[in-house]
């Protein structure tokens, strides 16, 4: 729930926090009774609570649609993130696994706690991606293909430049954001958003997941992951991870800054996509996780603690997030007030 010493501090946050955990109660009770909706809607809430919630605001249908777009990526993900498999093995999964989706018999034993019960367990995801009415299921799948295709060139390939960086974030993100946009327009509830405006609320998120999580992905076991395009971090280290030493702390958040003020390039485009958005629920899906992501960059914006351990934000400031955001004129308050904390 968040300590005590936080809510005394931001009492404000404590009636939103209340709201947040009984929302989750609320829909926790709202899973499908059937093995395999059962199964998928425990772990998307294990894998992405956030997520979770907020497509639970959507109809039905299109909630089981984005319940299992999301876990089968987040499967595809598990694969390409696990360094102990070997790229021989690995590969050939990646490439295939938009045809592992319609086998109910196919799982692989990778990932760690809630992600390897995931894909230990996969055939619960296949049985109800199998259910999905076939237009969701045709988009679903042209991601998955699309999406491992990706990640295969980048098995091998460091991300050198910032052309790799875009290219690398639109294969495991703005893909996403593309695929999210088509579920929407077949649900029938939304127009079809650009590919430009889709991509960039993708290669939002990614960015800032990519520049928060600096120290876990670089001190991976059995090797670093590492996304942090060179011709970044080239200019203020001779090693990406050198910014882990207190001797070079000065360079590690002058090389965040820049990382930072790149991934702001895409907030006119994440805006101008919701302002457009008819549907309010669907605005509310799509902008809490966007707000997040903005105050998050702001929380780490010219911030040492980046490279010394996990940067989150409250859980209180999130459930106060979740529970204010309603219109897009919220959404636009949000994001001046994370720019005015950044811009300070």
């Amino acid at each position: 729930m968040g300590s005590v010493g936080e809510i005394l501090k931001h009492p404000d946050e404590l009636y939103p926090l209340v709201k947040l955990i009984w929302s989750v109660w609320d829909a926790e009770k709202q899973i499908l009774q059937e093995p395999h909706w059962s199964f998928c809607y425990s772990m998307l809430a294990k894998v992405s609570r956030s997520f979770c919630l907020v497509i639970h605001q959507l109809s039905p249908q299109l909630r089981d649609a984005l319940c299992i777009f999301y876990l089968v990526l987040r499967a595809l993900d598990t694969v390409e993130d696990d360094m102990s498999i070997p790229t021989e093995v690995k590969e050939p999964i990646l490439m295939a696994f938009h045809h592992h989706i319609y086998d109910t018999d196919w799982h692989f034993s990778c990932g760690k706690k809630e992600y390897k019960i995931l894909m230990d367990e996969f055939h619960h995801v296949s049985i109800a991606f199998l259910e999905l009415r076939s237009s969701y299921r045709e988009i679903i799948e042209d991601v998955t293909m699309r999406m491992g295709a990706g990640m295969t060139k980048y098995i091998c390939k460091e991300v050198e430049t910032i052309d790799d960086y875009d290219e690398y974030c639109h294969y495991v993100a703005g893909l996403v954001g593309l695929g999210l946009s088509r579920l929407l327009h077949a649900s029938g509830v939304e127009i079809l958003a650009t590919d430009s405006l889709s991509e960039s609320v993708g290669l939002f998120l990614q960015k800032t997941n990519i520049i928060r999580d600096y120290l876990q992905d670089i001190n991976e076991i059995p090797k670093p992951r590492m996304f942090w395009p060179r011709q970044i971090w080239s200019k203020y280290a001779n090693e990406l991870e050198d910014f882990k030493y207190k001797e070079n702390s000065i360079k590690a958040v002058q090389c965040l800054n820049e990382m930072v003020t790149n991934a702001l390039l895409h907030v006119e485009d994440c805006l101008k996509l919701m302002s457009d958005l008819q549907d309010p629920a669907v605005l509310r899906s799509c902008a809490i996780p966007q707000i997040m992501a903005m105050g998050t960059l702001a929380l780490c914006y010219n911030n040492i603690q980046v490279f010394r351990g996990a940067v989150k934000m409250r859980r209180g400031l999130g459930a106060k997030i979740f529970d204010q955001t309603r219109t897009m004129s919220d959404v636009y308050g949000a994001f001046y007030d994370f720019s005015s904390i950044l811009m300070s």
